[in-house]
This record gives structure tokens, C-alpha cells and sequence, in this order.
């Protein structure tokens, strides 16, 4: 088994290059890495074109041109030049221990895919993360979700558990098999702007008869503080999300299939 971890970013280098060093010291490194780059400006390229001098497994840049919030759409260009079988998706602030990798890998199953949780970080940590490239521990100030950065392998076979809804739908923290994203046309190209575009994509996978694992104690991820994005396309998004609830979709019309078939042209 083979995986593709896709990061999203968007004009924020400094805590892309906290994630990218966090991805080199895995103790099992993804088999590549894509940068879903939802339009960032030169300074974000030129730091991928310097991790990838180095980099320990092909590190590929995956860019569209800045038209406002368009992560659903990032992502699908971006796992639409995946060459591997299962996919990691995690969001450019989000900081990984060594295991995370792993932790996927390991809870893996066919006709499932995974929800994993996250630890928030306040400023000050966050920019001691950043500063120093030490993660923060069970006792460090600054932390949220705090129980989340226990990683025990009896307590993650305990409390992770089989989760059939779209509650707590988190897509900085996530993996699916290719094959289900290709089922269900990957994300919904139609989410203009922050929110449920990762909610109506779990909805359609779970209207598809797949369920989802919702991991605790294990395959966490350090979530970086920033400023929230702005939620003025919710109501859109918002009707979006109903008419796949309201019908049972399990495919959206304008997905990942552009970009498939870009790459075979």
C-alpha cells in the first residue's frame, strides 16, 4: 500500500515549511507529496522549489490561479496527479508527529475512510512551533483539545469508533481510498468560498455505502492558529450540502473527473 499526502496552502509559507519539515521526520514517509496551492504568490513556490532540492520522497506543486476560496476545487487538481492507491489530506497548518503518517496507514480499511482529529495551538505555541520545530507535549501552555495529543494504541482501539454522519467533518485531517474518490468525483468544484465543501464530499462518500472512522488517540495533527476565513458564502454552500442531503447524491457533476481527464489528454 502506497500513499499520496496532499497539502493545501494559500499564501502562508512559514507554516508550509513547519508542515513540510513535520512530513521529513515521519517514521514512515508518505510515498509523495502534493501541494494543493489554491493560488499563493511566487514566495509560496519558491520555497516548495527549495524543499524539493532535498526532499526525502517527489515533492509536485499543484497550482491554480487565485479566484477566491476555491479549496474543493485545489484539492481535486491536486489528488488528480496522485500515482498511489491511498490518499492523506491535511491543510498547510497542520503540524505532524512522526506517527501520523503511520497511524493512517495502520487504520486503513476497504469500504472506509478516515476522520482524524487535532490539537489547537494558540499563538504563542504556534509560533514557538514555528520558531523552533519542537512540538509541544501533554504539559505545554496554549493547547485546546489537549486529550488529543495522547497517542496510545490501546486507547485508540477503545474510543475510535465507526462515525456514519458528517458531524465533526474536519477535511485538515483526513485519508480516503483513491478509488472511492474517483466513485464519488472527489470534491464539489461548485464551493466557492470557506465551508462544507468537506461535509457534502463525506456525505456523498457515506450515501456511497462506505463509513467512516473517526480516529481518537492517534494520527493527530497540531493545528497552527490563525484567523478564521471569512463565512460569507455559507448560505450558498449551504444550499449546496441540503440538495445532497435532500436527494442522496453519491456523485457531484463538477469534480475531480476535469482534471482526470486533463492528465490523459
Amino acid at each position: 500500500m502506497k500513499t499520496t499526502l496532499i497539502i493545501t496552502t494559500y499564501n502562508w509559507k512559514e507554516a508550509l515549511g513547519s508542515v513540510l519539515d513535520s512530513v521529513k521526520n515521519q517514521l514512515e514517509l508518505p510515498d509523495e507529496v502534493i501541494i494543493a496551492d489554491d493560488g499563493s504568490k511566487e514566495d509560496t513556490a519558491q520555497l516548495i522549489k527549495e524543499y524539493q532540492n532535498s526532499f526525502p520522497v517527489p515533492l509536485y506543486h499543484s497550482w491554480q490561479k487565485d479566484d477566491g476560496f476555491r479549496a474543493a476545487q485545489s484539492r481535486n487538481k491536486a489528488i488528480a496527479q496522485a500515482h498511489f492507491e491511498y490518499i492523506i489530506i491535511i491543510d498547510g497548518d497542520i503540524v505532524l508527529p512522526p506517527s501520523f503518517v503511520l497511524d493512517h496507514k495502520k487504520h486503513a480499511v476497504k469500504g472506509q475512510f478516515i476522520q482524524g482529529g487535532r490539537v489547537l495551538l494558540n499563538q504563542e505555541c504556534s509560533q514557538h512551533v514555528m520558531n523552533t520545530a519542537k512540538l509541544p507535549t501533554f504539559f505545554s501552555s496554549g493547547l485546546k483539545n489537549r486529550k488529543n495529543i495522547i497517542n496510545n494504541k490501546l486507547l485508540s482501539s477503545i474510543f475510535s469508533k465507526i462515525s456514519n454522519s458528517d458531524k465533526s467533518t474536519r477535511s485538515c485531517n483526513m485519508s480516503f481510498w483513491m478509488e472511492d474518490i474517483i466513485k464519488t468525483n472527489g470534491f464539489n468544484n461548485e464551493f466557492i468560498g470557506w465551508g462544507r465543501e468537506d461535509s457534502e464530499f463525506v456525505l456523498r462518500l457515506l450515501n456511497s455505502g462506505l463509513s467512516r472512522l473517526y480516529l481518537k488517540f492517534s494520527g493527530v495533527g497540531y493545528h497552527l492558529f490563525h484567523n478564521e476565513n471569512s463565512r460569507a458564502s455559507l448560505a450558498e454552500n449551504d444550499a449546496i450540502l441540503e440538495k445532497t442531503i435532500t436527494e442522496k447524491l453519491t456523485r457531484c457533476e463538477q469534480g475531480i473527473n476535469q482534471f482526470l481527464e486533463e492528465q490523459h489528454d
